[in-house]
């Protein structure tokens, strides 16, 4: 059994537009839709853009979407998923992908999220600390342990767990992250503290657009950020994207479910290799691939 995994933020690069813009016209017709629907150049940015053009939030996240949702169109009939899912951002492309929503909407409402979460980024100091070689329980009780807004936000793979919240907090709790004996407490260059209470301001704001988005069931279960289990009900996955800004990625615990239902091979559609660094780290015995278009 095959899934389909889509990246979310971090996974771009300058360039990473040009090669699906030369092979395919429906990549070309698809940057088209999206300047228009952004009303900003993006597909200009995917193709000649600087690092620092695609580190902007607006338009870090509609470039992953789009990159991610355009080579899945563009495998066509070989485009089979047993399942999907994606990491943060990659959410909206997997649902994208997998037909729960259309391609516009999709990009709609990542172009909101990014402008909702840019808001709430400027209401608070919000930051993020990537912590390494501690047990997943360890780092939620020093967060529990620390005063003030730190939380466990991205639960990437054993020994690497991505922690959430004020400025001070994070600074705090990764002091005594490295005394109990983290080989690392990195402070991450993020503008915000994603995936944390610090967010609730973007997930109101995103609650009516996706509240207001027609969704079907897609066509094959997607596991989502927020449970890490299997949905196909159109009402449950609006509910859990809701959710996801101010929750944390589940992400290993996905993996772990996905490989438990049977699935045996993994391939990263979108910009980058992270996810497959992840999952060999996850579950060394299965098969990770590039999607090939």
């Amino acid at each position: 059994m095959k899934a389909y995994l889509f990246p979310g933020q971090g996974s771009q690069f300058p360039g990473m537009g040009k090669d699906l813009f030369d092979q395919s016209e429906i990549a070309k017709e698809m940057f088209k839709i999206s300047d228009d629907i952004l009303g900003f150049d993006l597909s200009t940015i995917l193709i000649e853009g600087s690092k620092e053009d695609l580190q902007q939030t607006r338009v870090t996240q509609p470039a992953i979407f789009l990159h991610s949702v355009i080579t899945a169109k563009v495998m066509g009939n070989d485009f089979k998923p047993d399942a999907v899912a994606g990491h943060s951002l990659g959410e909206f492309s997997a649902l994208t992908a997998a037909g729960a929503i259309d391609f516009e909407s999709g990009l709609k409402l990542v172009s909101q999220r990014a402008e909702a979460m840019q808001k709430a980024c400027n209401l608070s100091e919000g930051r993020m600390a990537a912590v390494l070689g501690l047990e997943d329980n360890i780092v939620e009780e020093i967060c529990q342990q620390t005063s003030g807004v730190v939380v466990a936000a991205n639960y990437n793979c054993p020994g690497q767990l991505v922690i959430s919240g004020s400025r001070d907090s994070i600074e705090s709790a990764c002091k005594n992250l490295e005394l109990v004996g983290a080989r690392r407490a990195l402070v991450l260059p993020v503008s915000g503290a994603f995936h944390s209470p610090l967010m609730e301001p973007a997930r109101t704001e995103l609650a009516d657009a996706i509240d207001s988005t027609n969704f079907s069931a897609p066509l094959c279960p997607i596991y989502q950020n927020t449970t890490a289990v299997s949905v196909e009900d159109p009402i449950e996955i609006q509910k859990n994207l809701i959710a996801q800004l101010t929750s944390p990625v589940m992400w290993t615990q996905t993996i772990n479910a996905m490989v438990k239902s049977g699935i045996t091979d993994f391939v990263e559609v979108g910009p980058g290799k992270v996810l497959q660094g992840l999952i060999k780290k996850i579950s060394p015995e299965v098969k990770v691939s590039s999607a090939e278009i």
